[in-house]
């Protein structure tokens, strides 16, 4: 017979000892055990750190939820004091002065608006849009063009791109 492995015949092979096979399997299993535990310390180090990016994670959008309004609070904080300052002096202010404080307080809005990412949609004139108008009636019109927006009755908004509220508008169509 000839061995599988290097190809000489078994009876040219040295015959093993007995007490070295199994000195070398012991030394195999020896190093095998090693590397499963081995394993499975990393293993359950793994789980220990997924574990804690988990609950990193958890916090991190407990107190996302809890304060992500805090930078637009703090931007309408001065819009309301403007409103405040408006209702308490409403009596002892003269109309010109009154109409000033009003302009000055839609401003501070308006820039609170613009740092938050919030835009102003006004459609007048711009072709109907579905995805970003509601139609409150249609209108037949000689002044604009048919499936355009004739009317704004309420302007929308969006949010860093993304629609908060359509822009409520009366749609013309052709005179017939």
């Amino acid at each position: 017979m000839v061995d599988a492995d290097t190809g000489t015949p078994e009876a040219a092979m040295p015959a093993p000892e007995a007490g070295h096979e199994q000195q070398d399997l012991v030394a195999r299993l020896a190093q095998a055990e090693a590397a499963a535990k081995q394993a499975q310390e990393q293993y359950l180090r793994c789980l220990a750190e997924m574990d804690n990016v988990r609950k990193r994670a958890q916090r991190d959008i407990e107190a996302a939820n809890r304060y992500g309004l805090e930078r637009f609070a703090q931007e309408l904080l001065p819009v309301k004091e403007g409103l405040d300052l408006a209702v308490e002096n409403a009596d002892k202010a003269d109309r010109d002065s009154l109409a000033a404080g009003q302009a000055a307080t839609r401003q501070l809005l308006a820039k609170a608006f613009e740092r938050m990412g919030i835009v102003e949609l006004d459609p007048l004139g711009e072709p109907f849009d579905p995805e970003k108008h509601e139609a409150m009636l249609v209108q037949p019109s000689a002044s604009v063009e048919p499936d355009s927006v004739l009317t704004v009755v309420q302007r929308g908004y969006a949010l860093n791109g993304r629609l908060l509220r359509p822009a409520r508008v009366i749609v013309a169509k052709a005179l017939e």
